[in-house]
């Protein structure tokens, strides 16, 4: 083999190699994987979003499991959640 076809062979491999992380990452995983939103089920500082006035959306909670902040979890799972405070739920709590 000449030097440009082993370059070319490693340059697909490399490219390959790049799909194949990226088909495998968390990110990837995330899109694939139905999720839907599970509100009381946070800790603080861990929502992925809506935490009420006053706070900006992802990492805002100020408290566990606060009833107006929302986490990603696998579709079909959020109202099976147990907390200190209670279930998961698929709308906001009042807490």
């Amino acid at each position: 083999m000449n030097t440009k076809s082993l370059v070319n062979i490693a340059g697909l491999a490399l490219t390959a190699g790049i799909a194949a992380g990226l088909a495998s990452s968390p990110v990837a995983a995330q899109k694939s994987e139905a999720k839907e939103k599970c509100y009381g089920v946070a800790k603080a500082g861990k929502n992925d979003c809506a935490a009420g006035p006053g706070t900006s959306c992802a990492g805002t909670s100020t408290k566990d499991y606060q009833g107006n902040a929302w986490k990603y979890v696998p579709k079909g799972t959020c109202e099976d959640i147990e907390t200190p405070k209670g279930k998961g739920s698929l709308k906001p709590i009042k807490r």
